[in-house]
């Protein structure tokens, strides 16, 4: 028997004595995850006026330095450049803002709603009915080893990895390095993947979603290359683009990839322990914070997706218990990228070299 094998049959021994899904965030264990739907539940009313306000605020803001950034193409292309970047900010907020409307959070009418995020879907390159199925099977699986798949970032358990082939292994490496998940991969994502629908294929209502978005995106890009030539393509779209799309698969990244989430098996797995405990609380600066629109409130999200973005504070203000749980710094968040591989036994996220030294 390995050594591996033997720690199995050790840790099998000592969990059958125990809650086959243990809480593995003690600040939260004074209330069942599912009580908690009940307390955030009062949180899920959207303010229209207060809707309309920060939707207004953030589109406007974006149009305006989309703006600024044309006119300072006569000036500087670099001060142009440097205006792409910064707005790539509020780019990322109109994302956020898509992201409630999928959820249904935003307004009340969901019509409103989903056309609302078709319209922003256009901007942020995302066919809004291809992501909001996708984006709900990652909200209904999250956690649950036997529903990888469809709208996550790819991870093993270290059995599997030491399963694998070498070849397996290698293309695992190359997947989870830093180098492709936030260099070459957030633009792939945006720029190529969204353009058909990935997993939705056999249905023709997703192939509707990414042609017609596809469609509007030509068109809008074919305006400003008409109107502006090749320069506000390269130095205001392509960098704020890329830059958003950087941060938002970063910010998806640390909202599961971090030391302590939580992974169970199909029998095991419980949707609402999964979405308390499995989320971060990623502590962000307060601009930051507004920038990306309290999304690191993301273990509250996570188990009451209906709540609106701006009431998630209140959450935390009003349930201190919440704002001590499962939180990451930035600081922290980074030691989060060599984190490549779920151990079962250990019931904990760990490095290439962690596995090896443990497990060989």
């Amino acid at each position: 028997m390995t050594r591996h094998q033997t720690r199995r049959q050790e840790s099998t021994q000592t969990t059958e004595a125990k809650d086959p899904c243990p809480d593995t965030n003690p600040a939260a264990d004074s209330r069942d995850a599912r009580d908690w739907v009940k307390v955030l539940a009062r949180y899920r009313e959207p303010d229209i006026l207060r809707s309309t306000f920060e939707l207004g605020l953030t589109a406007g803001l974006f149009i305006g330095l989309w703006a600024l950034a044309w006119w300072a193409l006569s000036i500087s292309y670099l001060l142009a450049f440097a205006l792409s970047c910064l707005n790539a900010g509020f780019l990322l907020r109109l994302f956020a803002i898509q992201h409630d409307c999928g959820h249904g959070s935003f307004f009340h009418n969901r019509s409103v709603s989903d056309w609302i995020g078709r319209v922003i879907a256009v901007v942020t390159l995302t066919p809004y009915d291809v992501w909001r199925r996708t984006h709900s099977e990652h909200h209904s699986t999250a956690g649950n080893l036997g529903r990888r798949g469809m709208g996550d970032v790819h991870t093993m358990t270290v059995e599997e990895y030491r399963d694998s082939s070498l070849l397996a292994r290698l293309s695992y490496r190359i997947y989870r390095h830093p180098l492709t998940l936030f260099g070459i991969g957030p633009g792939y994502l945006f720029l190529i993947q969204n353009r058909v629908p990935v997993g939705l294929m056999k249905q023709g209502r997703y192939w509707l979603s990414a042609m017609l978005t596809n469609l509007a995106i030509l068109t809008g890009l074919g305006m400003i290359l008409y109107f502006g030539g090749v320069m506000p393509l390269l130095l205001i779209f392509l960098p704020s683009t890329l830059i958003a799309s950087t941060a938002g698969i970063w910010l998806f990244y640390v909202q599961h990839q971090f030391e302590n989430t939580q992974w169970q098996d199909d029998a095991h797995w419980q949707l609402h322990d999964s979405a308390l405990h499995g989320s971060s609380h990623y502590v962000l600066p307060p601009v930051l914070q507004w920038l990306s629109a309290n999304i690191g409130i993301h273990h509250v999200h996570h188990l009451y997706s209906r709540i609106p973005f701006y009431r998630l504070p209140d959450v935390l203000r009003d349930h201190p218990v919440l704002a001590a749980s499962n939180r990451m710094t930035i600081r922290e968040s980074l030691g989060s990228v060599r984190l490549n591989l779920w151990d079962e036994e250990a019931r904990r996220l760990m490095s290439f070299k962690q596995a090896r030294a443990l497990y060989g």
